[in-house]
């Protein structure tokens, strides 16, 4: 089945706030057979919001609306869709006393607020959706055939709500008997428009699934979307990436939402290795990579951020001499680091990386963007040159990716 989604608030219009509640619910409703056509977002305005709800009924029937559920004077989504129904508001006694009782638990001996009573008002003949995780119910409304599903704001709650309530009402009906699914192929270290060129011959051999191109700071996914009934898509997916995997090669390192962190460690892990870090213009952020990879304990042993030259020589063991004949952001500097840091540690690796991240410090022979990145195994070091594109942050972002996908391709081989 298809339906809109209507994101409500002030907030997201004018950028302060991710909208976070559309890519969820998208993603969560595509496995249920629910295909999103429509997403707008409105400001906090009665007016506003009940154009947005009677323009999706009028094109699909059924629309979701998250936000403007809450207690203050700009919640005002429930107001607006009671009165574009011609529904009035009555307080439910029930929902009123599970705010109370929610109140109660969540602060003993202070009273609730008398402005969350309005977020006890259910147009009449509203099915109420019981929110365990906050003080505002979801509603759901059906009027002849037409349905407002009205959810909170607060993503933690939406999602519960969703998953809960909207999904088994949903599947109930018999409507979703199609699923939308999707498989992402991960690459890294090429190009968007290369990944293009490489896969253009076996794109006309995969015309059962939606092929999109999606670029990051970390690489390129390549987005495979089918629909129809489970198992045809199930086969259509697993098609599609047997052909088009084998042209990806070694840039692809894996599948929906593998991490190339997680991976590299894996790999370590089977060899029952150590790995151990030097960075400079990356300043940790291989280190935070790894880290964030609950039980990488037992194979990273620890990093150095060898930010100067003096850090350099002191705590990885640059020499002065390679520092002043090729510089800290050469090929001898990076080598010198990953075996510093190897030795250092007692890794079985070590990764090191030297760049200038801008935007100054870039020179006609080494521009802003330029990263030497090297790794150090089995008493061997490789060592690559990378031109990286973008802002500062940009820059040491790709470059952490770009290293950790240097290890990944010497451990493969």
């Amino acid at each position: 089945m298809d339906l809109e989604l209507v994101t409500v608030g002030n907030e997201l219009l004018l950028g302060f706030t991710l909208n976070t509640n559309a890519r969820d619910l998208a993603r969560t409703l595509a496995p249920a057979g629910v295909r999103v056509v429509r997403h707008v977002t409105v400001g906090d305005t009665a007016a506003e919001i009940q154009d947005a709800v009677v323009s999706a009924l009028d094109r699909t029937g059924f629309v979701i609306v998250s936000g403007g559920l809450g207690p203050t004077a700009d919640d005002l989504t429930r107001e607006a869709v009671a009165e574009a129904f011609g529904l009035p508001l009555e307080i439910d006694p029930h929902v009123l006393r599970s705010i109370e009782a929610r109140f109660a638990r969540v602060r003993p001996g202070q009273p609730m607020p008398q402005s969350n009573r309005k977020q006890a008002a259910v147009p009449a003949g509203a099915q109420v959706l019981e929110n365990s995780r906050g003080t505002a119910p979801g509603l759901w409304i059906d009027r002849d055939g037409q349905v407002v599903v009205l959810l909170p704001g607060v993503p933690r709650e939406l999602n519960e709500l969703v998953r809960a309530h909207v999904i088994p009402r949903i599947q109930s009906t018999g409507e979703a008997a199609r699923v939308v699914a999707s498989r992402v192929l991960r690459t890294t270290g090429i190009s968007e428009s290369a990944l293009a060129n490489l896969l253009d011959d076996r794109l006309q051999a995969v015309t059962e699934v939606e092929v999109a191109f999606l670029p990051s700071l970390e690489g390129v996914d390549v987005r495979l979307t089918a629909a129809g009934p489970r198992t045809v898509v199930s086969l259509a997916l697993d098609a599609a990436e047997a052909v088009l995997r084998p042209v990806l090669g070694a840039h692809c390192y894996g599948t929906d939402d593998d991490d190339l962190a997680a991976l590299v460690l894996s790999m370590l892990r089977s060899r029952g290795a150590s790995l151990a870090v030097a960075e400079s213009c990356t300043g940790g952020l291989i280190g935070a990579r790894l880290t964030e990879i609950p039980g990488s304990s037992d194979v990273f042993l620890g990093g150095v951020t060898a930010y100067a030259n003096a850090a350099k020589i002191r705590e990885v063991h640059v020499d002065w001499d390679v520092l002043t004949a090729a510089g800290a952001v050469s090929e001898e500097a990076v080598r010198a680091m990953a075996l510093g840091v190897q030795a250092r540690f007692g890794a079985t690796a070590g990764v090191a990386i030297t760049g200038i991240a801008g935007p100054s410090g870039g020179t006609a022979d080494k521009p802003v963007g330029t990263v030497w990145i090297g790794a150090a195994m089995a008493g061997d070091v490789a060592a690559v040159k990378r031109h990286l594109p973008g802002t500062r942050y940009e820059v040491r972002r790709r470059a952490a990716q770009a290293a950790l996908d240097l290890l990944r391709r010497l451990l493969a081989d």
